[in-house]
């Protein structure tokens, strides 16, 4: 048995166990057990395809992999001098393979926190997901957990380090939020993006048929930012909702001073801090009586890199793609060029549309993510079936648009996703 398939079964063997003390204490931990495929076409186009044509190997393929994964669950409720407590674990165990890379084993806690409650308010400390805003596609109110979106399959995210305390009403709430405490001293190079320290406040109100929401977060070098967001149930079949930021400051990418279109020693992308931002979003839901849905969302975000940044980007490809300079160093400079592909959006306006279905035990949905500015097109095909305690899941993802597109660079291509979970 070769190790990769070792520590796979050492995933699943444990995962088993724990679904076996769960069956023998009713009430005691749950959680699931996931098998995970993917597979995956690179890009022909971009700068890690043009990297590997000057320089075959420099940068890693696009690549085929496979996972498995144990996901254990509990909350253990008691009383401390007549105070309700609960301590809450999420803990994930993950064996994985990609290509040709080391097979590996990891371990996580997803959640690890300690709730008090105190009546009306509840007071919470640890590891805990804490997602806010109203939007599907993006939330630019995320302020806490800074959740990828639109992922292929949808599983626990890893929580932040928080201090919290909450005020809950019949139409109210309060929420205030002390985020990755134990960094307020770092520099900015050592805690950016949700690894900032930063303090953040929310308030939601409830009037008949509308949420309103505000949002309120001061980090420890990003400085203020605030926010608002609503969600309105029009009918029966519409609900609308929109949501909107303002920011001081933001961490985002930026290429080094000098750089150019020259080769460069080392990498000349790094994340910095940049100036202030805004970003909103509005969207609507319609559901049918026949459990079809359709949702559209248009979105802003500022503190993605500007057209003009990126049509430098795009010059610096071209200029390095026909450098004099060693094979090795302008392939190496290229494949640095996919450094800022990894943001949340990479256009600042984007339109999303999704269709959905959800006859029975199964759920079909297609979705598109349009970015106006080259016409990029990301495609996304998902179906689920879900039975009492097994789930199965298939996505197919296609980047597409013109050559040009930011979309057609991405390094993989197409995208393939299939996933069995069962439930304990």
């Amino acid at each position: 048995m070769t190790r990769c398939c070792k520590r796979l079964a050492a995933a699943l063997l444990l995962g088993a166990a724990a679904a076996a003390v769960a069956a023998a204490e009713p009430g005691g931990p749950g959680g699931e057990l996931r098998l995970v495929g993917t597979g995956r076409s690179a890009s022909r186009h971009g700068p890690l395809a043009a990297a590997n044509q000057i320089q075959p190997g420099v940068a890693a393929p696009a690549s085929d992999g496979a996972q498995a994964e144990a996901e254990l669950r509990h909350t253990q409720h008691w009383k401390a001098d007549g105070l309700p407590l609960a301590l809450a674990v999420n803990a994930l165990l993950q064996a994985k393979v990609a290509g040709h890379e080391a097979s590996r084993a990891d371990a996580r806690l997803n959640e690890l926190h300690l709730s008090a409650d105190l009546g009306a308010w509840q007071a919470s400390a640890g590891r805990k997901v804490l997602g806010w805003d109203v939007g599907y596609g993006f939330r630019p109110n995320d302020f806490v957990q800074h959740e990828p979106r639109r992922a292929l399959l949808a599983s626990t995210p890893e929580g932040r380090p928080i201090l919290m305390v909450e005020q809950f009403g019949a139409e109210h709430a309060l929420a205030l939020v002390w985020a990755n405490p134990q960094r307020w001293n770092d520099a900015p190079d050592a805690s950016r993006g949700a690894g900032e320290s930063a303090w953040a406040l929310r308030g939601y109100r409830r009037l008949g048929a509308v949420d309103l929401h505000g949002f309120a977060r001061h980090g420890r070098h990003t400085g203020a930012s605030l926010g608002a967001a609503l969600a309105w149930v029009a009918t029966d079949e519409l609900e609308v909702h929109a949501s909107w930021r303002r920011l001081e400051r933001h961490d985002g990418w930026a290429i080094a001073p000098g750089a150019g279109d020259a080769v460069q020693a080392a990498n000349p992308w790094r994340q910095a801090l940049r100036g202030g931002a805004t970003q909103w979003l509005v969207g609507a839901n319609w559901t049918g009586l026949a459990q079809q849905g359709l949702m559209v969302e248009y979105w802003h975000d500022g503190t993605a890199l500007a057209d003009g940044e990126w049509d430098a980007w795009q010059r610096r490809n071209a200029a390095l793609a026909a450098a004099a300079a060693p094979a090795l160093a302008s392939a190496g400079n290229l494949a640095w060029q996919a450094t800022p592909f990894d943001t949340p959006n990479l256009r600042r306006d984007n339109l999303f549309v999704r269709i959905s279905w959800s006859p029975e035990r199964w759920q079909w949905t297609f979705d598109t993510l349009f970015a106006p500015a080259d016409r990029g097109r990301m495609h996304t095909a998902g179906l689920q079936w879900q039975g009492e305690r097994w789930r199965l899941n298939a996505a197919w993802r296609v980047d597409a648009g013109p050559v040009h597109s930011l979309f057609a660079q991405l390094p993989a291509r197409r995208s393939l996703l299939l996933a069995a979970t069962r439930a304990f």
